[in-house]
């Protein structure tokens, strides 16, 4: 076989059967995906459960990062956008789109990736698919992800139930995704560990919502847009969130890259963070469940819900170290790069 993606090998002919079983099923192998179906039969949910589905795209820019790489980006992407509502994931499919001319070495390096990625969570990728195109018309590769999960029938998670005095709490430290990516892209070395916090949140959620049930209101995963967006995009009505300026958790190297940028911790995105809305009188014990696990071990309380009448652009409001307050809108006019 060829040392590159040919043209060939998206013909649906003998080229492409060899590129499926000796760089794909070879490395993603499991009774599903061994069939070779045009649509994978999965088993029926359990009574009490109902389907959740969810797709995502990833042209992320290096392939390969501090942390991570396109391929794990994709499954813990994923996973995590069943995971905020409230669904355990069962299984993924894996679009594939390849430019002709990609080293087949590092396509393999992905699929490893994907593999061990998908085995360290518990899922597998059950059905897929894969196109060539020519060369200059994609970038490497770019892979859609797909995930069916299930969700247990009165698990209701949504804006609607937030209120006022409920908590907020957040998995982890900010930007560390975003930093990582941005700095790649514009070649600079800086000193310090700077790497991508991907990972899957499934286990995080399933803990929080065995402990707390119908007291959590609403999870979500902070990626591009970042936490402020998040929290702006979640309040309204006159609902606002006012946060410590020094109770943000941010890595030093994390925040001297943002410095030497001129970039806001706030508007970077995570990949395996998770920002957690519940009933304020059970913020500790929610605390507490997520510190347990070592997906949320630097959780911390960012505050709690009140009412500000006067707030019309912006529904986080930043109390900074010099004890003024700052309106933090959602993230508008910047051009985001391919951090995912």
């Amino acid at each position: 076989m060829s040392d590159t993606v040919l043209l060939d090998h998206g013909s649906g002919g003998l080229a492409s059967r060899k590129l499926l079983e000796e760089v794909i099923y070879s490395r993603l192998g499991n009774p599903a995906l061994a069939e070779g179906g045009d649509s994978a039969l999965l088993a029926e949910l359990p009574p009490g459960f109902r389907p959740a589905f969810t797709t995502d795209s990833y042209v992320v820019d290096p392939l390969f990062f501090p942390g991570g790489d396109i391929g794990k980006l994709a499954v813990h992407g994923t996973i995590n956008d069943l995971a905020m509502a409230g669904a355990q994931p069962l299984a993924l499919s894996l679009g594939l789109i390849l430019e002709e001319g990609l080293e087949l070495e590092t396509l393999a390096r992905i699929i490893d990736s994907i593999g061990t990625a998908c085995r360290e969570a518990g899922i597998n990728i059950v059905t897929g698919d894969t196109k060539v195109v020519p060369r200059g018309k994609a970038d490497k590769i770019f892979i859609n992800t797909s995930g069916i999960g299930a969700v247990a029938s009165n698990c209701v998670l949504s804006p609607a139930r937030i209120r006022e005095g409920d908590a907020v709490l957040l998995s982890g430290t900010l930007g560390d995704h975003g930093i990582t990516i941005m700095t790649r892209q514009a070649g600079m070395e800086l000193q310090g560990d700077l790497q991508s916090d991907t990972r899957p949140l499934h286990r995080l959620s399933a803990a929080l919502l065995k402990k707390l049930g119908g007291d959590v209101h609403v999870m979500r995963d902070p990626t591009r847009g970042g936490v402020a967006t998040v929290i702006n995009e979640l309040l309204g009505g006159g609902l606002a969130l006012e946060v410590e300026e020094t109770a943000l958790p941010v890595r030093p190297q994390v925040q001297a890259a943002c410095e030497l940028l001129g970039l806001e911790p706030l508007y970077l995105a995570n990949e395996g963070k998770m920002l957690a809305v519940v009933q304020g009188e059970r913020a500790d014990e929610a605390l507490a469940v997520l510190r347990s696990l070592p997906e949320g071990e630097e959780a911390v309380i960012l505050g709690h819900i009140h009412r500000e009448e006067k707030v019309r652009t912006a529904s986080l409001i930043l109390r900074t170290f010099t004890g003024g307050r700052r309106m933090v809108a959602p993230l508008q006019g910047m051009a985001l790069p391919r951090i995912c």
